[in-house]
This record gives C-alpha cells, sequence and structure tokens, in this order.
C-alpha cells in the first residue's frame, strides 16, 4: 500500500492506495485533506454552492467520452444516430449559440471538445455528458413541439449540468457511499477502475435523478445560457409548462433524471429580472 496525491481542479486529496475486491475501483485505506472546489464562477444568477469531489475532473470527461461514444456507436449501428437531418441542424445551431456564452460561468467550457448528436427516438429526454457530449431525443422536440427558444432551455440547462460539474459530484457521491460501507476512503481511474467509472457516468445519466439542488442550479443557469445566446427566457416557463402536461400521460423518461416540482416555474419566473436585460443585450449585439 502506498500513498498518493491527487490533484482534482481545485482539491487536493492524500490517499493510500490498495486494490480492494468488490468495488471493481483501485481504493486504499486513509482518506486526508479533501477540500471543496467550485467549478464555476457565479454568473449573474449567483451560483456559488462548494462542492466535494472524490474524483478528478479528468478521469470524469475520459469515462464520459468512453460512455457517449459507446451510446453512440449503439445509435449508430441501430440506424438512430442523426437519422433526421433537419432536426440534427436545428439542435446543431442552437446548441452553437449556446456554447460560446458558457464563458460566463466557465472560461475553459468553450474550448471543450463537443459533441452534439441527436437520437430518433419517441422518448421525452436530452443529456449533456461531463466535457460537452450532448445527446437530444427526437421525441422531445417533436412530442412537445419545441421552438428553437423552448429548445436553447432544454440545452442550456443540461448544458448547465456539464459545466457544474454535476455528474463528477454525483459520481464522488456514490463513491462516498461505496467506500463508507466497505470502510476504506480512496478511489482512483485506473486499469479496470476506468471502465467502472464510464458505468457509474452511465448510471447517474439515464437512471438516477438529479438532486433538487442540482436541477435549481441548472434551471437558473441555462436560464442565463440561453438570455446570453439571445434566446428569451421566457421560453424556459413554456417548456416547463409543456414537460408537466406531458408527465399527466406518464412521467417521460426526461423527469425520471430530472425530477419535475410545483414551484419549478415559480423558481425561473423568479430569476427572470436578473436574465432580461441580458437578452435584451444580445438581442442589440
Amino acid at each position: 500500500m502506498s500513498a498518493r496525491r491527487l490533484r482534482s481542479g481545485g482539491m487536493t486529496c492524500v490517499v493510500a492506495i490498495g486494490l480492494t475486491a468488490g468495488l471493481g475501483l483501485l481504493t486504499g485505506a486513509g482518506l486526508t485533506a479533501c477540500t471543496t472546489v467550485q467549478t464555476t464562477a457565479p454568473g449573474s444568477v449567483g451560483i456559488d454552492r462548494k462542492q466535494r469531489m472524490l474524483v478528478s475532473e479528468k478521469d470524469v470527461e475520459d469515462s464520459a467520452a468512453l460512455a457517449y461514444a459507446q451510446e453512440t456507436d449503439k445509435a449508430r449501428s441501430a440506424g438512430k444516430l442523426n437519422s433526421n437531418p433537419q432536426l440534427t441542424a436545428r439542435v446543431r445551431h442552437v446548441a452553437e449559440r449556446l456554447i460560446p456564452v458558457t464563458a460566463a460561468f466557465r472560461p475553459d467550457a468553450p474550448k471543450w471538445n463537443w459533441e452534439i448528436n441527436t437520437l430518433q427516438t419517441d422518448e421525452l429526454n436530452a443529456y449533456a455528458m461531463p466535457g460537452g457530449k450532448i445527446m437530444v431525443y427526437s421525441g422531445l422536440v417533436d412530442k412537445l413541439k419545441l421552438t428553437d427558444a423552448e429548445m436553447a432551455a432544454v440545452i442550456g440547462h443540461e448544458i448547465s449540468h456539464a459545466l457544474r460539474e454535476h455528474t463528477r459530484e454525483r459520481v464522488s457521491r456514490l463513491y462516498a457511499q461505496q467506500l463508507a460501507v466497505a470502510g476504506i476512503a480512496a478511489v482512483t481511474g485506473a486499469g479496470d477502475a476506468a471502465t467502472d467509472l464510464a458505468n457509474q457516468i452511465g448510471t447517474v445519466t439515464f437512471q438516477l435523478p438529479h438532486s433538487r439542488e442540482q436541477e435549481s442550479e441548472a434551471d437558473v443557469m441555462g436560464l442565463e445560457l440561453m438570455a446570453r445566446a439571445g434566446y428569451d427566457p421566457h421560453a424556459a416557463i413554456s417548456v416547463w409548462q409543456k414537460m408537466m402536461s406531458a408527465e399527466q400521460g406518464g412521467t417521460p423518461q426526461f423527469l425520471s433524471t430530472h425530477p419535475s416540482s410545483g414551484n419549478r416555474i415559480a423558481e425561473l419566473e423568479a430569476q427572470l429580472p436578473k436574465v432580461i436585460p441580458l437578452y435584451r443585450a444580445a438581442a442589440k449585439s
């Protein structure tokens, strides 16, 4: 067993490394000195919550790229990847307007290796994996008859999860729970652990709901992103109204990982005065 210092953005963890069966991770006994890290600038909406990370940003982004490639390969094999050129062009146009303004929260984000694709399916869903890997399901746009502004609200929301590194935070929480149960206290992304991390990212992306705290952050950050990109932020209200109507006929896949809330629209409306000036400024430019 050996000591290792892991650097993760603004966080340093000192760990003792050893191989423990059952978790599929390289783990050890003796995690010390883990600090919190603020992964984004607050923006005009004032996001400043600090987060505790147990996994490095690079490991998460590399594993997310692997998980995303697996999803796109599967969709391509089924003939469902970007099979509607008009829809794909619309989605990419909206995303490409949003990407430059991500610098308001993270100066590094516009230079990420962004990938923007669509999946032909009746499901109502969309996601953005760490590092800017976006997928929009055709059912979300077609069934809800989304305008470009409403699409910007959804994509901006998903991009915000990536900017805020919510997947990394959620994987860190999962690891912390596993480590607590096992009585051990460190994880790294080496060997088989890289595949395990990709699987964990897939799990939190497609199966586990975001926390209300993360959802609130993504809501308000997405509102600011769309406003800065010149999309009317009022469209965020209408898209959630459509989503709530769709929920009455059964829970859409999107809401299985993005929990609905009766006060969500009220929270968005309360943020409008902060972002309307940004929208007006963008409209004039």
